[in-house]
C-alpha cells in the first residue's frame, strides 16, 4: 500500500507550527516589560553586545516572522531571519549544553531552513496573491 503525498499540507503543518512557536515565545517579552528586562539581563550574562537592542531585536524579529511563517508571506526571507536567530542562540547559549537542551532551538534552526529552501507551498497568502495577480502575455 502507498500511502498518499501531500508536500504542501507538510509545509503548512511546518510553518504553522514554527509560528505559534515563534509567537507564543516571544509574546511575554512584547507585552511585559519586566520579562523583555529579564531577557536583556539573560543575553548580559551570555556576552551578546547591546543586550537591550539585541534582546529587542530577537524578539520583535521573531514575532514577525512568526507572523509571516504563519500567513505564508515573504516566507524565505522571514525563515532564513529565524534560522540566523536561533544559529546565534545556539552559538552564544546553548553550545557545550547536553544535547536534550539543544533540541528546541535545533528543531527551530533545521525547521526554518526547510522553509526557507521549500517556499511557502500552495496553502499560503503569497501563492493567493500570485494567483489573484493578471497574467501578462
Amino acid at each position: 500500500m502507498r500511502l498518499p503525498y501531500y508536500p504542501d499540507a507538510a509545509i503548512l503543518v511546518l510553518r504553522l507550527f514554527l509560528s505559534s512557536v515563534l509567537v507564543y515565545g516571544v509574546l511575554d517579552n512584547i507585552v511585559s516589560a519586566e520579562r523583555m528586562l529579564e531577557f536583556e539581563q539573560f543575553l548580559t550574562q551570555h556576552r551578546f553586545p547591546l543586550p537591550p537592542l539585541a534582546a529587542r531585536l530577537s524578539v520583535y524579529a521573531q514575532f514577525a516572522c512568526g507572523l509571516l511563517l504563519g500567513l505564508g508571506l515573504f516566507t524565505r526571507p522571514a525563515a532564513l531571519v529565524v534560522a540566523v536567530n536561533f544559529l546565534v542562540a545556539l552559538g552564544m547559549v546553548h553550545w557545550g549544553l547536553p544535547f536534550s537542551q539543544n533540541v528546541a532551538p535545533l528543531a527551530m534552526l533545521l525547521g526554518s531552513v526547510s522553509v526557507a529552501l521549500s517556499g511557502p507551498g500552495r496553502y499560503s497568502l503569497a501563492a493567493r496573491l500570485a494567483a489573484a495577480r493578471p497574467r501578462v502575455a
